[in-house]
């Protein structure tokens, strides 16, 4: 969950705490990095994979595509067509090949065409060790901070590019600090715990509204 989500459902909802959603940074272990980018996730037309090929040949850097094709007809009319040479697709891959690509990265690029709840990639990739520069959607900016990456404009392939160069001479340690210490399993589950212990620890309102004495005789029909 993010502030993002929390707010667009809080005429509904109400005002409600936020505890963003964790990943295992046990199994999402840092990598060296390396000299190429990575995007990773659903081939649809919404996670915008398109933008991240466009801006890595501005950027003149190699890109890799992860993640299963679940619009076949996007992928073949958006993607097919550009993969060779400096773009390559690895398929749809088991975890631990998806850390070992995402931690020999140089930058994960995360292109969202909507407003994403939270962005999990942004996680995945920070726990690598691996700095992204995302489209400024949804949930996205509450995980990325200046050490660990940058936020652009949505749609602004221009910007995506120049903020690549900049990106990749992040301390990849910092991106590895950030997952552990805000997008890690761990610290979701500490800020589930301190919630419930606010919430049992709240003093109990009692009922102030008067009881009305007839619903204590009235019989069940």
């Amino acid at each position: 969950m993010s502030r993002f989500t929390a707010d667009s459902w809080k005429q509904a909802a109400g005002d409600v705490e936020v505890v963003h959603n964790g990943v295992d940074t046990d199994q999402w272990t840092e990598g060296p990095g390396g000299h190429r980018l990575i995007w990773f996730g659903r081939l649809v037309p919404e996670k915008g994979a398109h933008h991240a090929i466009a801006a890595a040949r501005e950027a003149g850097m190699p890109l890799v595509l992860a993640g299963p094709i679940s619009d076949h007809t996007y992928f073949r009319e958006r993607i097919e067509p550009h993969l060779g040479g400096s773009v390559r697709y690895l398929g749809h891959l088991m975890t631990d090949d998806l850390v070992d690509a995402v931690g020999t990265s140089a930058v994960a690029l995360v292109t969202p065409q909507w407003d994403e709840p939270y962005g999990l990639v942004v996680a995945e990739a920070l726990a690598c060790g691996t700095p992204v520069v995302a489209y400024s959607r949804g949930g996205i900016p509450e995980i990325l901070t200046p050490d660990c990456g940058r936020l652009v404009p949505a749609d602004d392939v221009a910007a995506l590019s120049v903020a690549i160069g900049e990106a990749k001479q992040l301390a990849r340690q910092h991106a590895r600090a950030r997952a552990v210490n805000h997008c890690s399993e761990r610290r979701m589950v500490d800020r589930y715990v301190a919630l419930y212990d606010e919430i049992c620890s709240a003093p109990i309102q009692s009922d102030t509204h008067p009881a009305a004495p007839a619903a204590t005789t009235r019989r069940a029909s």
